[in-house]
């Protein structure tokens, strides 16, 4: 099974950005414990800071990957774009988020990416992404 992590804008600060929301840990120590806690499956990580890098990754794993997990960071409530290339693709797309975005300011409640995804993890820190990649293996063990 293979499953890709796609994180974007700003997520690569996991660490040192706002750790009251995000935490203290950075995304390249946890994706070592993912690997872990999921030998069987194969992971593939990109994150980046621009939105076509984003369209274009979504792109190269969502006709050839099991799945995806996906945290848009603030790109969720402003690039239709991005919406557009996860209902583009084949693969199913679980939509995370580190801080509960339903609970912060108002703009943050809009996503443009939320309806074209099978589901939504907000709020539950690093912990959504394993919740995410769990719920694929789940799902493509099941089939």
């Amino acid at each position: 099974m293979k499953i890709a992590i796609i994180n974007g804008p700003n997520l690569n600060l996991l660490g040192t950005r706002e750790p009251e929301v995000y935490g203290n840990e950075t995304f390249e120590t946890y994706f070592k414990k993912l690997k872990i806690i999921f030998p069987k499956i194969e992971f593939s990580y990109f994150q980046s800071n621009i939105e076509g890098e984003l369209i274009n990754a979504i792109q190269q794993y969502g006709f050839t990957f099991d799945g995806i997990v996906l945290n848009p960071g603030g790109y969720t409530h402003t690039s239709v774009a991005l919406g557009d290339a996860v209902a583009a693709i084949n693969t199913t797309v679980i939509e995370v988020h580190i801080s509960n975005i339903f609970g912060r300011e108002e703009f943050r409640k809009n996503s443009y990416v939320s309806a074209k995804c099978v589901g939504i993890i907000s709020g539950l820190g690093l912990k959504g992404y394993e919740l995410g990649v769990n719920y694929l293996y789940q799902t493509k063990a099941a089939l």
